[in-house]
Formats: C-alpha cells, structure tokens, sequence
C-alpha cells in the first residue's frame, strides 16, 4: 500500500487527501488541533496529534510531504525529528515553499532555473528550510507555490460585503494557483520521482491583482470594486510586503516534465469553478 505522511496538515493537505485516498492510498497527517481529527477522518486520513513520536509513521512511509511554515531555524519538524525523516525508506519527499523565495523581478518573467533572491524575512526561511530537505537522502522535491485561492479562499464574499478594494499600483503582478491544481501536480510528481527537482507551483496567467477583483465582480454581477492607490491603500504589513514583489513566474515544467493539464489554467476557470461550487452548496442546503 503507498503510504504519505503529511508533516503539516492544512488546506492543501486536505486537498490532495482528497485526491488521493480515493485511490487507496494511505494517509497520515500531523495536527496540533484535536479538533481537526474528525475531518481529517472523513477525508480517510489518520491524524497523528503533534507533538508526537514519528518513528514509526516514518519508518512506514513510502512519500513524505512536509507542508509547515518554517521558524528561524528551518523546518520544525526536521528540528525535532530528523532521525526518523533522515532513516525513513520513503523513495519521494516533498517540501512546500513558495515563490516569494525569487524576490522582486520588476514584472519579469522568472523558473527555476532564476537564482533565490528573497526579500522578506519569511522568504529567508524558506530558502533554509529548502537546502535542509534537499540534503536528505534521497533529497526532496521542492514546490514553489504561488498564491493560493480555492474553496473558502476566494474573493467573493469581499466583493458582496463591500469591503474589497482593487490596490493599483502600476505593474504589479502576481501568480496564483487553484489549490485543486496543487494536489493535481504533487500526485503528478509522486508517479514519477525526480529527487531535488525543483517545481513552481503557478497557473498560466500572473495578473495585476485588480484584474482579479474586478472579474470576480463581473461574475456576481456587481459594480468593480473602487480602486485605491498603493501609495493611500490601507494594508496590513503583510499585505504591503507582498506588493514590494512583482514577477510572473513560469509553470513550464510542471507541464513538460510532470504532463501535468491543469484544471484551472486560468483565475478566470477558477473564479468560475468556485461560484459554481458555491451555487451547488446553496441548493443542496435547500433540499
């Protein structure tokens, strides 16, 4: 039986449960919230509460997806379980990063092969915690993740309750990716191992994030959101420190190495899928 054990169980965890155990995979999944345990059930995975011993998840494991933030020594759970992670037979790893590790591009295009330039703190991180999975043996496959939206995490309640705001700021740009399309292209992965190889995560078309507000407007129907000027815009230092970055950032190969078709090439695919998916909740709770 394949066996993945995902060191972080969180939203696009939960999404490649969802693709996976359907196909008799095995899943076990670290949690620091008993809370989750039920649903992570219901998705057929086995919730492993954090802090735990994971010699023997490891020693069973035949993937292993480490997907949590890391801290200023690099990822948490090789920290404090390198041992059972180092000694595992797992013949695939996989480490959630993101993007943000290639820093500011003024608009241009970046892959793989563009040298980490990060600019924030939490990019740093990421940089660390990266050449620490990838110095296991076999190292791990690293996936530069773009901005994630899908179910739950996307722009239309903002835009109904008035509070979204299109923030201009002339050429800015950024990538996303549906988190569905996500689960599609690490499945795509563990078929075909490539230890060490380096993955962006992103859809077919980095647009200026009012280009996205605004289409979700159109779909519901409603006037754009006002737009707001980088310089005035109410943002949260977070938010801020996205918009001092810009590039667009290449997915040519996950589509030519991993064959990978992604459901959502596009935001407006995915912007659309999402509206659907919330129509058919909306019936289904009238029944």
């Amino acid at each position: 039986m394949k066996t993945v054990l995902i060191l972080g169980y969180g939203y696009t965890a939960a999404a490649l449960a969802a693709r996976l155990s359907p196909e008799g995979w095995r899943i076990l999944g670290t949690t620091r919230h008993a809370s989750q345990a039920d649903a992570m059930r219901a998705l057929g995975v086995e919730p492993l509460l954090w802090p735990c011993d994971l010699t023997q998840a490891c020693a069973e494991a035949s993937h292993i997806l480490a997907s949590a933030a890391p801290d200023e020594n690099g990822d948490p759970f090789l920290q404090v379980a390198y041992d059972a992670i180092a000694t595992s037979p797992a013949a695939w790893r996989g480490y959630l990063s993101t993007t943000a590790v290639y820093g500011d591009h003024n608009g241009a295009w970046v892959d793989e092969d563009t040298a980490p330039t990060p600019q924030s703190l939490r990019a740093v991180l990421r940089v660390l915690a990266e050449k620490q999975w990838r110095s296991l043996s076999p190292p791990a496959h690293i996936f530069r993740l773009a901005g994630i939206y899908g179910p739950d995490r996307g722009p239309f309640q903002k835009v109904r309750d008035g509070t979204a705001r299109r923030i201009i700021k002339p050429g800015q740009v950024f990538s996303r990716i549906h988190v569905a399309d996500i689960a599609l292209v690490l499945e795509a992965s563990m078929n075909t191992p490539d230890p060490g190889r380096i993955y962006n995560v992103c859809d077919d078309d980095p647009a200026p994030p009012e280009d996205v507000l605004g289409h979700a407007a159109a779909l519901l129907n409603l006037p754009p959101p006002p737009e707001v000027p980088f310089e005035s815009a109410e943002m949260s230092p977070m938010a801020r420190s996205f918009y001092r970055e810009s590039k667009k950032v290449s997915n040519a190969r996950i589509r030519g190495e991993l064959g990978v078709d992604l459901r959502y090439p596009t935001y407006r695919e995915g912007l659309a899928a999402l509206l659907a998916q919330e129509h058919g909740s909306q019936t289904s709770d009238r029944r």
